[in-house]
């Protein structure tokens, strides 16, 4: 049976779920996987290095802070009356930051204003109490203060199905994005109305990622997690700069191949509906939000340059089997290096990024992330590929968080569902 999870604002971005199937504590990382370079790794330095969307490298000069020692921590409004917003992301070296909306609305916000940035309604499907269609995921070229170049991940309203785009700003304009101005880069159809992954992003390489759902509807029933030959439950990557093939994209050296008849495209494997995921600025690591079945949220983590990775699903649910339910394959599969179970109330995992900002220097090098029904601030640290020195902020609850944000410094904000931005100050 499917639930909703979604509380009282009508959207279920979380996932069309089973009923419990057991619980799980915490798991470590099971080796390395599959061996294979990505292009690149590591930090990326000003301009080249990030785009929005949990890019590495900010770029330009920082606002300085006063930093105050200690771990305590608040949570400062930023931003309030939004409708139903999903996402925040930040252009590199851009002291503006984005919220974008489940409706197709983008804004900014810049000296605590907010301002109409593009609105693509009219094209973006979202409605319905149990959707997670809509306005997805956004992301900026690493160049985009000279080339104006960005980047959208969004429902078709016709039908549903995903599609990636690119757009620009206004001739003369950069506060303005142009609704005109569409380019169609990459599009999937979609089975159900759930499982559609969201975040887009460039990585520390220049090139531009995607997490895919395994497109819905429960326990993967067409197998698209473990089928090479679909982008459905997968980690995208492609180089938007050099097109190639007569597609608008081309295909990265640095891709695995995983056999006849697998797509290109596919950097990583056996992902369940990977909502939302970043790279930390300072490493260029990978941490993903896989949100899970009915019974485990889980946290993956890949180093830098990683490439052909199984993360299990739907073999496995976190450190746990799933299909089968017993004595399942798990040679070559990664497990998670955090997890949440249903049984302590979590139902969607919102990935976040890793603490490099200022204001907060106890707290640099910590993985921050959230659940949209606990609504805890939680963080992790990464020792030896296992996560240590797990921290619940006391006191802190949020609103059925569906994202975080990274500005310029790399001080983090949350997104509630119900409207508000807030930003993570310390105590």
């Amino acid at each position: 049976m499917k639930r909703a999870w979604w509380i009282g604002v009508g959207l279920a971005l979380a996932v069309g779920c089973s009923d419990d199937k057991g619980n799980a504590g915490t798991a470590g990382v099971g080796g390395a996987g599959a061996s294979g370079a990505g292009a690149g790794g590591g930090a990326g330095g000003a301009g080249a290095g990030a785009g929005g969307g949990g890019g590495a490298g900010a770029g330009g000069t920082p606002v300085m802070c006063n930093p105050v020692r200690g771990t305590g921590i608040k949570l400062t409004e930023v931003a309030n009356g939004l409708d139903q917003p999903v996402g925040f992301e930040t252009p590199p070296g851009d002291a503006r930051s984005f919220v974008f909306q489940k409706n197709g609305v983008i804004f900014f916000l810049r000296g605590g204003q907010k301002t109409m940035f593009m609105d693509i309604s009219a094209r973006v499907t979202s409605s319905g109490g149990q959707s997670e269609q809509g306005l997805l995921g956004m992301a900026f070229h690493p160049l985009f203060a000279t080339n104006g170049r960005f980047f959208v991940h969004y429902s078709e309203l016709m039908n549903g199905n995903t599609q990636v785009s690119e757009f620009r700003v206004m001739a003369g304009d950069p506060d303005k994005g142009d609704p005109n101005s569409e380019m169609k880069l990459l599009s999937q159809q979609q089975p159900f109305s759930n499982h559609n992954g969201g975040q887009i992003a460039f990585g520390p390489d220049g090139l531009f990622y995607l997490g895919l759902g395994d497109g819905g509807d429960a326990d993967d029933p067409m197998g698209n997690g473990q089928d090479v030959s679909t982008l459905l439950g997968k980690m995208i990557r492609i180089d938007v700069d050099r097109p190639a093939n007569g597609l608008p994209y081309g295909i990265p050296a640095g891709n695995p191949d995983l056999g006849g008849g697998s797509r290109k495209e596919i950097l990583h494997v056996g992902l369940r509906n990977p909502w939302r995921f970043s790279f930390d600025r300072a490493t260029g690591d990978l941490w993903i939000g896989d949100v899970g079945q009915g019974s485990i949220e889980e946290i993956d983590y890949l180093p830098a340059g990683s490439a052909g990775v199984n993360f299990g699903w739907d073999i496995m649910e976190g450190d746990a089997c799933h299909e089968p339910s017993d004595g399942c394959p798990r040679r070559g599969l990664i497990l998670p290096v955090a997890q949440v179970s249903h049984a302590d109330g979590a139902c969607s995992i919102d990935g976040g990024y890793v603490y490099r900002g200022c204001k907060m220097p106890d707290l640099v090098g910590r993985y921050f992330f959230t659940d949209l029904c606990s609504g805890f601030v939680r963080s992790i640290k990464l020792q030896g590929g296992m996560a240590t020195d797990q921290k619940d902020e006391p006191g802190l609850m949020l609103g059925a968080p569906v994202a975080f944000g990274e500005d310029r410094d790399g001080e983090l904000y949350v997104v509630e569902l119900g409207g508000r931005i807030v930003r993570l100050d310390p105590k």
